[in-house]
């Protein structure tokens, strides 16, 4: 294609901004699965859409980058406040761009995004939100948000909610439910491929670990239900590896001291894409012991089964249950109850044939109903449905 020919696709092509707090980074708190989401949906409509990403900084001064082709712009920032950016030059970079842009795409919760939207007068653009989670800690911010939240909502064109049990769950949105449609979070699994080795292979890598491994990935925060985690492993003959990072690390490594657990309970930090698929190949089960609607997702969950691990998960009103089915692939626990916890992780971990079940039906329940290339398709048939309309 000249350059001429690709000059005028381009100008053909729908133009979308893609608004949120953060964008995938190496490190919390730029790691999340939302920023996972953002960034796949980015780069995998990037050659159909123009797509553009604005976000803010965790702190800083604002950049814009190119980031694997696609044009991110990060608002300066003063720090972080109960999880959100706190930015005053957002609201003038979001009036900039939104003007080119034929669908503004919001990825919520995000107050900062949809209260520019209403402040900055961006209308007549088609509004697509991807509704995450609500807002559930910071109840005294939620009562003076909630009228822009349904402000906002009222006037957004179609609403993605990320699975069935937040659609049913959420009083924000029952009064949307005729423009919602489920579209549940996805991974890209030609990034997580098995290997044929054997994992005793694997294991020669770290020699110091021969025992059995329960893995945790996420960020080290309140509804995680870390600390249920920990107490669970008094009762657990294995080695429990963190990863990640967060405000909670020094508390929870104070509580795995107090314990006498520091020589089960490893924290590993903020590691690279390929040592977190080394992890996720050598544990033997993994668990995600999550304590509040916060965690909406566990999109964690997906990258261990796609390497067919079994699951532990709690039963949360959100899509965490729905991702690993319990008695098919892993088992689901009430939150906050280590013994529950433990007695799960002993079960699987000391039942092959059990074990080797949940592995084999993870796998086929990525594969069939959380593949990135379905979630892709259809966010795309609503961006030119939109538009067409």
């Amino acid at each position: 294609m000249g350059q001429d020919e690709d000059l005028l696709k381009r100008r053909n092509m729908l133009k979308v901004l893609q608004i949120h707090k953060l964008y995938y980074g190496s490190y919390y708190p730029e790691s999340g699965g939302i920023e996972k989401t953002v960034k796949d949906i980015a780069e995998g409509l990037k050659d159909k859409i123009e797509m553009e990403v604005l976000v803010c900084r965790p702190k800083g001064k604002g950049v814009t980058l190119s980031i694997n082709g696609i044009r991110v712009t990060k608002a300066s920032s003063l720090g972080m406040y109960t999880g959100m950016p706190v930015s005053i030059t957002f609201p003038f970079l979001f009036a900039l761009k939104s003007r080119k842009a034929d669908i503004l795409h919001f990825h919520l919760p995000f107050p900062l995004g949809d209260i520019s939207y209403l402040l900055m007068g961006a209308r007549g653009k088609k509004v697509v939100v991807t509704y995450h989670s609500d807002i559930v800690r910071q109840k005294r911010l939620l009562k003076l948000y909630k009228p822009f939240l349904h402000q906002f909502l009222r006037r957004a064109d179609k609403i993605i909610v990320t699975s069935p049990y937040l659609l049913e769950s959420s009083e924000h949105l029952a009064p949307y439910r005729d423009k919602c449609v489920v579209i549940p979070l996805s991974i890209d699994l030609n990034k997580f491929k098995p290997c044929n080795e054997d994992k005793a292979n694997y294991k020669k890598m770290n020699p110091s670990s021969n025992e059995k491994i329960v893995l945790f990935v996420g960020c080290l925060t309140y509804y995680t239900g870390l600390s249920y985690l920990v107490r669970a492993m008094q009762d657990v003959k294995a080695k429990l590896l963190i990863v990640g990072d967060g405000e909670l690390r020094g508390q929870l490594e104070a509580q795995v001291k107090s314990l006498g657990l520091d020589d089960k309970v490893i924290f590993l930090g903020a590691v690279s894409d390929e040592k977190l698929h080394y992890y996720y190949q050598i544990c033997d089960v993994f668990v995600l012991p999550s304590t509040e609607r916060s965690e909406a997702f566990g999109i964690v969950q997906l990258e261990a089964m796609a390497y067919g691990k079994p699951v532990v998960n709690t039963n949360l009103p959100t899509a965490v249950p729905f991702i690993s089915v319990h008695g098919e692939t892993g088992l689901t626990v009430p939150p906050k109850n280590p013994d529950a916890l433990a007695q799960a992780i002993n079960t699987i971990l000391s039942d092959k044939q059990l074990s080797a079940k949940f592995s084999r039906n993870a796998i086929k329940r990525v594969k069939e109903k959380f593949s990135r290339d379905v979630m892709l398709e259809k966010i795309y048939q609503i961006y030119t449905e939109l538009c067409s309309n």
